[in-house]
């Protein structure tokens, strides 16, 4: 079948990840201590931020018609309570070019990152957190608003937990930590690297209290406890009523990390557990949102045991986890049987070195969408992860989900063949 007419084929970034300079944030002050867990500094990232339109008009010359992409806070809000109007500018002009280029801009409000500031403060575990988080969407959205039809309040408010389940296992593991460690990576779809931060634990502390005002700084991505994973949920729906005080209009959702969970015979009660503490306990928060951000890379599998390695034999991605691209079907049609909004499939792509397997993932994960219209599921767009080869995180440069390459030198663009694979879809609607 064809896509409707109305569906989104898109692709996705990360302001942090692409624009580069991004030097307010508390990912460019952890990256730079002595003792960092950061393969490399982000630095000029993919200059984006000054090549956004050479970005912008190679997405919609391949046929993509949507960008998902974030406004970065740091840049926004550099010091507690300073806004910079020369920014917010900036962000106009990124959403202008969108439009004059036919692409609907999907904007996100906090994809990780958080100003130093914020941090200081108390971050994500902070009561006060959710009265600065409104104050700054309410100053993005009265000020860009009336160009928006979508926003992502915040990205894969899920993440903490994920963390903190993996810190938990880590410290079951202290003793063989340096062995787990690099297949501890592959159980979360987000670049960490674990080996260096078990190497640095014992550095980090007094780095962060110099920076941060704390040994154990509450960013974004930290081992989140259930207050402050509360406390996440709470900061959405605070900006999710601002927002619809400002524009009524626009369509209001947050993203979650959801992998593909697996029972195998005796597994099921850890399968279900998993998904409970993944997505299920959040629909409180979420259930009268316009839509859901479906963000997924792969599939976990459970036993009696718990949860289980790859199977024996999986290709497994550069992110060390398996290639498993029906795992996006799956997870549709489970998030689908309990949250009855519509569904924007928010991230879903693979890192690897062969961009033939690459698109082999979005034919097949294509594929798994068409099933599920095909049975009158809401789905209405698809943003593959990522637009640009960029910085995923502590794992650096390393990691190559982009559909566009970029020569970490020169900054020169090579569009791959899987762009235009993937624009032939919005072509096709």
């Amino acid at each position: 079948m064809a896509f409707p007419k109305d569906f989104f084929i898109g692709a996705a970034t990360a302001a942090h990840q692409v624009e580069g300079n991004n030097i307010h944030s508390d990912y460019w002050a952890q990256e730079l201590l002595p003792h960092t867990s950061f393969a490399e500094p982000s630095g000029i990232a993919c200059d984006h931020y000054n090549r956004y339109q050479e970005d912008i008009r190679l997405l919609a010359n391949a046929g993509l018609n949507a960008y998902r992409f974030s406004v970065e806070w740091a840049r926004i809000e550099p010091e507690e309570g300073k806004f910079d109007e020369g920014e917010i500018e900036h962000y106009r002009k990124v959403i202008a070019c969108c439009r004059e280029n036919g692409v609907e801009p999907i904007v996100t409000l906090m994809h990780f990152t958080s100003p130093v500031w914020l941090i200081q403060k108390g971050g994500w575990e902070a009561e006060s957190t959710i009265a600065y988080f409104r104050r700054y969407a309410a100053y993005v959205v009265e000020r860009l608003g009336s160009q928006l039809r979508y926003i992502c309040t915040i990205n894969e408010a899920n993440m903490g937990l994920q963390l903190a389940a993996i810190a938990k296992r880590f410290q079951l593991m202290a003793q063989q930590a340096a062995q787990n460690a690099k297949s501890a990576d592959g159980t979360v779809q987000v670049g960490m690297n674990f080996e260096k931060m078990m190497e640095n634990m014992k550095f980090a502390a007094a780095e962060n209290a110099r920076i941060f005002g704390t040994p154990q700084p509450q960013v974004f991505v930290s081992s989140r406890t259930s207050q402050g994973d509360e406390l996440v949920l709470r900061a959405h729906q605070a900006a999710k009523e601002v927002i619809k005080a400002l524009h009524p209009e626009i369509k209001v959702g947050i993203t979650l990390s959801l992998h593909d969970c697996q029972a195998l015979p005796g597994g099921e009660g850890y399968a279900e557990a998993a998904w409970d503490k993944e997505f299920r306990h959040y629909l409180p928060y979420i259930q009268d949102d316009d839509f859901l951000g479906v963000q997924n890379y792969t599939r976990t599998q459970y036993g009696p045991q718990g949860q289980l390695p790859a199977p024996e034999g999986a290709e497994l991605t550069q992110m060390e986890y398996e290639f498993y691209p029906e795992a996006l079907e799956r997870v549709i049609r489970k998030v689908h049987e309990e949250f009855q909004g519509e569904l924007i499939v928010t991230e879903n792509g693979v890192a690897v070195s062969d961009d033939k397997r690459r698109v082999a993932f979005i034919h097949r994960a294509l594929q798994g969408v068409e099933n599920c219209l095909s049975d009158g599921i809401p789905v209405k767009g698809y943003c593959y992860w990522s637009l640009l080869d960029n910085f995923e995180w502590q794992k650096g440069f390393s990691m190559t989900f982009g559909l566009i390459s970029v020569d970490r030198t020169t900054q020169m663009r090579t569009p791959k063949e899987s762009l235009a694979v993937l624009g032939s879809y919005a072509k096709l609607a």
